[in-house]
């Protein structure tokens, strides 16, 4: 008897289960394919990105942030974009993008731990429906039934909770294996996007102490006018 022998032999809510084990191998292999493109160093990206802009070069950390093709990447990018702008505004940015990254890392986990509960529940309703079917052969013959009958419709009604574990147990391992993923990726964009910051913050301290404030020479050789002498508004007298 082959694997189509028994899926057959199970009833109608094998094809529950069949669906569940379809929409479980579907978002295994997407949240493996999103996961593995955002497995990055982010250290290495930072070490670029701090380079860069310690020649003042915008362009050159947005490129770095573009090769990448990460979240953390995506997430530097914008607040790189508002450099000029403040600490403020590159946070502000920072955290808006952060949210839409953690979004998608996030998205159809759900699905995942749906199917983890879904397809073992559905299992057991065909065991149930299945041990009603044999015990209705059972009264309907008069009791009169070999043993081996009565076994074979036991068997087949446990057929379905097999699928169901088999299914459930999988999408379960795969759910608690991406969540482990997204939460060790969301704090490594919540450590990179506070090492930006402080970078812009120091940057900013910088360009404050080099040049905002005029020496005291500059101040002897341009002195500040305090009121407006007569002529500026008076014509000389003719003696």
């Amino acid at each position: 008897m082959n694997l189509l022998d028994l899926f057959l032999k199970g009833g109608m809510v094998m094809w529950p289960i069949l669906l569940c084990s379809l929409i479980t191998v579907a978002v295994i292999v997407e949240k493996y394919i999103v996961l593995k493109q955002a497995n990055v160093n982010p250290k290495q990206l930072m070490s670029k990105i701090r380079t860069a802009l310690s020649r003042n070069d915008v362009m050159s950390a947005v490129d770095a942030c573009n090769n990448v093709k990460a979240p953390v990447g995506n997430i530097l990018k914008h607040g790189i974009l508002n450099y000029k702008n403040g600490p403020q505004a590159v946070k502000e940015a920072i955290e808006l993008a952060g949210k839409e990254e953690i979004f998608h890392l996030e998205k159809r986990l759900s699905v995942l731990a749906n199917m983890a509960g879904v397809a073992p529940m559905l299992g057991f309703l065909g065991t149930v429906t299945g041990m009603i079917s044999a015990f209705q052969t059972i009264e309907r013959l008069g009791g009169n039934v070999n043993p081996s009958v009565l076994a074979g419709g036991i068997w087949e009604a446990m057929l379905t909770t097999a699928f169901g574990l088999v299914v459930g147990i999988p999408a379960l391992y795969f759910y608690n294996f991406f969540v482990a993923k997204v939460n060790r990726f969301v704090f490594e964009i919540e450590n990179s996007a506070e090492e930006f910051l402080s970078l812009v913050k120091s940057g900013q301290n910088e360009e404050e102490k080099a040049g905002v404030t005029p020496s005291v020479s500059e101040k002897k050789k341009n002195p500040t006018r305090t009121v407006f002498a007569d002529d500026d508004f008076f014509e000389p007298k003719d003696e």
